[in-house]
């Protein structure tokens, strides 16, 4: 019977889990990895002991048959060494001056690099997979690193667009790393949150009226905080009820911060404050996020969750809300928060917020001219 790569692959790593090695293969391309939590390699930041890679490559080992055989064995031997506290990184590190370096190699190596700088938490793992890994996917991995490579991997995203822009912002910062000099701005575009298309974003009344529809229970509880506090998905997961109704999210994008509900009757109303966190597994807040998209689907819901977001957001101007003051219970700047959210407010919404500040008792009157 034939194997596949990736079914040998999941084999020797079988086999090293029976033995507790403590050392996983991977493939990337055609190249192998070991994985395993090490030392931090020479001149890193770092102090302690943190998942990473190491390249076979330098040892000639390919995804082949023969390949994953000497990578299970040299797994074997770093798991030894790492039980015996001997590993030394020297002979699984390329110098950035080796010609036979390939894409691959210099992905594992900038992820090296970029965790060094940074701890490992769910929000650096989020940032790495959707703001890097994303682009670099699109990479071929077994060619050596140049512009042309780079420059057709930009071409080949659509013009003005976010992933265009974000391409150009991982792989110029792929180059810098890599010591490829060219400058890939110009190739990024016009795109801006103003341009993108507004969306038609379901009325106060429609939301409370979904609401009612959930039936009782965990998804019901987290569609309210969603609605009320105008968080990022992820942030259900990363929230402080200390200070209720105000909240305290404490590990999200753009780490902690308060937020205060808008409306505060929906959050008395909806008994938040009877915590009941749907139960939901992810390693990064990424994958935390899309559990709650699918739940959304899976409910029938008719519009998604980052609507209940930007509902908030609007809602805030109703309020009366500083626009510095909303953008940072939102988590971003004040730049982001006017070149997205005011981009989507509505005439009505404005008229309804000039009409509030009009009926303000204390609003400044024009001075009174008597004429002689």
């Amino acid at each position: 019977m034939n194997v596949s790569i990736s079914g040998r692959i999941e084999q020797a790593n079988g086999r090293l889990r029976a033995a507790n090695v403590g050392v996983a293969i991977e493939q990337q391309g055609n190249r192998l990895y070991l994985r395993a939590t090490l030392p931090p390699k020479p001149n890193a930041t770092k102090n302690e002991l943190y998942q990473q890679r190491i390249s076979l490559s330098s040892q000639g080992i390919r995804a082949n048959p023969i390949g994953i055989k000497e990578a299970e064995a040299e797994a074997r031997k770093v798991g030894a060494l790492l039980a015996r506290r001997e590993f030394d990184w020297q002979p699984y590190l390329k110098s950035k001056d080796d010609p036979c370096l390939t894409i691959a190699d210099w992905i594992s190596q900038f992820e090296a690099d970029y965790f060094a700088r940074k701890s490992r938490t769910p929000q650096t793992e989020t940032t790495w997979q959707g703001d890097y890994l994303k682009i670099f996917n699109k990479l071929p991995k077994d060619v050596t690193l140049s512009v042309e490579v780079l420059k057709e991997t930009i071409l080949n995203t659509a013009p003005d667009t976010r992933t265009r822009k974000r391409a150009v912002m991982a792989l110029t910062a792929l180059a810098k790393f890599a010591d490829v000099e060219f400058n890939f701005k110009s190739l990024a575009g016009s795109y801006s949150p103003r341009k993108v298309t507004p969306r038609k974003l379901p009325s106060d009344r429609a939301i409370a009226t979904e609401f009612n529809k959930i039936p009782a229970g965990d998804w019901r509880w987290a569609y309210g905080i969603l609605a009320t506090y105008g968080l990022r998905n992820h942030e259900l997961f990363h929230l402080d009820f200390s200070k209720f109704p105000v909240l305290l999210v404490q590990d999200g994008k753009t780490g902690s911060r308060r937020v205060y509900p808008i409306y505060p009757e929906w959050a008395i109303q909806w008994e938040l404050e009877n915590v009941n966190l749907p139960r939901c597994t992810g390693k990064t807040n990424s994958d935390l996020g899309n559990r709650v998209t699918h739940a959304f689907k899976r409910l029938d819901i008719s519009f998604n969750p980052y609507d209940l977001r930007h509902a908030w957001a609007v809602r805030s101007l109703e309020f009366g809300l500083d626009v510095s003051l909303a953008a940072a219970q939102m988590g971003h700047s004040v730049q982001v928060h006017t070149d997205l959210y005011h981009h989507w407010i509505s005439e009505e919404v404005h008229q309804r917020a000039f009409n509030i500040l009009l009926n303000r008792p204390d609003r400044p009157h024009p001075p009174e001219i008597f004429c002689a």
